[in-house]
């Protein structure tokens, strides 16, 4: 079900680029915005895990220095049939965890100091395998095509907002156009924020499938959602979607544009798998 939302979800963004593009300035304006949008996130795809990773001033660990979390690591990602990957811990009292990568031969796994003593080894491994879950199901990909199309209806937006309308239809309604060049931004938002919330419940799933401990998870999450309100973690818009718990806090109209899914909910399909 999560694969099929995501299908439709990406399927409607792309409806919603053909819409802006033909209210602007026709196909031809849709094409260049896409390819340009295309662009900055190849350059993202390629090179945002350093970016990130150098952000948080995540440090990679070696066997020797971090020997609990790199057995963790390794066992999971057999049990995941993926390759070991690069372990980075953050110097963050704030617990959390997320994976970065542009496939499962490049990716990476980095966990805060914070969650490495509040968690028990059962959590910990629901978290492990949680992100594990989001390398084999390539969501940095996903992550990185929706950016793509959402980033070209925003270019759109620009275009249409200071050089008026101009699509293909020029005996159209220029209020519909002006509609359209309002809305669809803020709709490719929502979508966007949509297809990763769609992206967390598969690798709730796809984590407690690879861990066998559903609950563990679970329990996992809750923790880890009490300590983000208790010890707020210095992050950015940018790159919260990454996290397994969202740093930042959102609620009422903010939470349609959260990139995670509510803390209750994950909790709840996660104890329906029991």
């Amino acid at each position: 079900m999560n694969t099929l939302r995501t299908t439709l979800l990406m399927a409607l963004l792309t409806v919603l680029l053909v819409m802006m593009g033909n209210a602007i300035a026709g196909e031809s304006g849709a094409v260049i915005a896409f390819l340009i949008a295309a662009g900055m996130n190849f350059f993202g795809f390629w090179y945002s895990d350093k970016v990130v990773l150098k952000t948080y001033r995540a440090k990679q660990v070696s066997e020797a220095e971090a020997p609990q979390l790199h057995a963790t690591i390794r066992r999971l990602s057999q049990q995941a049939r993926l390759p070991m990957p690069k372990v980075y811990l953050m110097p963050s009292d704030t617990p959390n965890a997320f994976a970065t990568g542009r496939n499962p031969d490049n990716a990476a796994v980095a966990v805060t100091q914070g969650i490495m003593r509040m968690l028990n080894q059962d959590e910990l491994e629901g978290v492990i395998a949680h992100e594990l879950a989001h390398i084999k199901h390539r969501d940095i990909l996903i992550g990185s095509l929706a950016a793509t199309i959402a980033g070209a209806i925003n270019m759109l937006y620009y275009l249409g907002f200071f050089f008026g309308g101009g699509g293909d239809d020029d005996d159209g309604n220029p209020f519909s156009s002006l509609l359209m060049i309002i809305v669809a931004p803020i709709a490719a938002m929502l979508i966007q924020m949509a297809i990763s919330r769609s992206r967390e419940f598969a690798a709730d799933r796809g984590g407690a499938e690879i861990c066998g401990k559903p609950l563990a998870l679970a329990s996992a999450l809750q923790n880890l959602e009490r300590a983000a309100v208790a010890i707020p973690m210095r992050a950015n818009q940018a790159s919260a979607h990454m996290f397994i718990v969202n740093p930042l806090r959102g609620k009422g109209l903010a939470s349609l544009f959260s990139t995670h899914p509510t803390t209750a909910e994950r909790v709840k399909r996660l104890q329906e798998m029991v």
